[in-house]
């Protein structure tokens, strides 16, 4: 089991650690309720130090990037990140990543290249990255793995830029969704700093060399009560994402999902020049209409549904599966995604999860569960 460059202070704070792809990574320091309701009020600061980083670089890299991801990389100007997947050949999904156009740096751009870092998930860097060498074949670019040098710390709430302005002379409130800035931070040079996250209450996420991220990390929490600022951990990522609608990879979206079925239509540009792959299979699907969707769903009852629970109609009927499902604190109910036969998909629709012997009353409704703040 790896660790971040941040698990001493995450154990000296008393975290409740556990595995998580293969890092040692903080579940909750308190409770996950509190630290749940830190990022929507406050500001709260996690260690997301085990994702992926890859730069790609070269003449061919927006063609290559084009032809690997399902959304349009040729839309993005320096400064801007994009969500995307990586699309499979068999009509399901590689990874879903963030794509960030890199060229502003002088110190990453050479004449006549383009700069890109992908972000993936933990749990698929080394798949991603062999997928992504085999389908950079025929293209003039460079590609490097950065993810074992890279520390990221993701700092999300309503307060995050008042609590971060004094550590940088990036103008950190102009800094727009999907969209960042590169520069000194908390006197560490060529840091990123970027309004993307994962949380749905605003905020950003901080890229840095590994030897700067805990002087990072520590420089946070200098003013940490003033803010109202607490560590969080994976516990309360996971509420917190769930109660936005986003998918969770290996939960909601996998290799055998496509991103129209999962709601993903919208990073899926079909009408691009450029092949990728499965791009026929999703025409296909968008024209005849996919048999399966993801949607929100509340249950009416304590009991928190799980990944993995069948999901039933009002008559009994199996229609689907449950993928997430969580106690959301802010609506203070049982909240989950699932996939179930597109008949069923409408917001209104009644539904039963199976759990055990018990079948629970749920409601299919439209995501985010709570408005976002970003």
């Amino acid at each position: 089991m790896k660790d971040t460059p941040l698990t001493a202070r995450h154990i000296a704070l008393g975290a409740k650690m556990a595995e998580f792809a293969g890092y040692n990574m903080p579940i909750s320091y308190s409770s996950i309720t509190d630290e749940h309701r830190a990022v929507r009020q406050a500001v709260g600061v996690f260690d997301v130090s085990h994702m992926g980083e890859f730069i790609v670089r070269g003449k061919d890299a927006v063609r290559f990037l084009q032809s690997a991801t399902s959304n349009d990389v040729s839309k993005l100007k320096p400064g801007q990140v994009q969500y995307s997947c990586l699309p499979n050949k068999k009509g399901g999904i590689v990874d879903d990543l963030l794509v960030y156009r890199l060229d502003d740096a002088p110190e990453m751009t050479v004449a006549g290249e383009q700069s890109f870092m992908l972000v993936v998930n933990a749990s698929n860097e080394i798949k991603d990255w062999r997928w992504l060498k085999r389908l950079s074949k025929g293209f003039e670019v460079k590609m490097q793995n950065i993810s074992a040098k890279t520390g990221l710390i993701a700092v999300q709430g309503p307060k995050a830029v008042a609590a971060l302005q004094k550590l940088t002379d990036l103008d950190l409130g102009i800094i727009e969704y999907y969209h960042f800035k590169r520069g000194r931070f908390a006197g560490c040079n060529n840091v990123i700093v970027s309004a993307t996250g994962y949380t749905g209450s605003g905020g950003f996420e901080i890229y840095a060399k590994n030897k700067d991220i805990a002087k990072i990390w520590d420089k946070v929490f200098k003013n940490a009560d003033k803010w109202g600022m607490k560590p969080c951990g994976l516990g309360a990522r996971d509420t917190l994402r769930l109660e936005m609608g986003y998918c969770l990879y290996g939960n909601d979206i996998d290799d055998k999902t496509s991103p129209l079925e999962a709601g993903l239509g919208w990073i899926t540009k079909l009408n691009k020049a450029e092949d990728f792959p499965s791009k026929e299979r999703f025409k296909k699907q968008k024209a005849e209409g996919v048999k399966r969707r993801l949607v929100g769903f509340v249950v009416d009852d304590r009991r928190v549904p799980r990944h993995g629970y069948a999901i039933e109609s009002q008559r009994g009927a199996a229609i689907g599966v449950v993928s997430s499902g969580t106690h959301s604190p802010t609506l203070d109910k049982p909240i989950g995604t699932g996939y179930v036969k597109t008949k069923y998909a409408e917001p209104g629709t009644k539904i039963k999860i199976v759990v055990g012997g018990k079948k629970l009353e749920a409601v299919v409704t439209k995501v985010p569960f709570v408005e976002p703040n970003v």
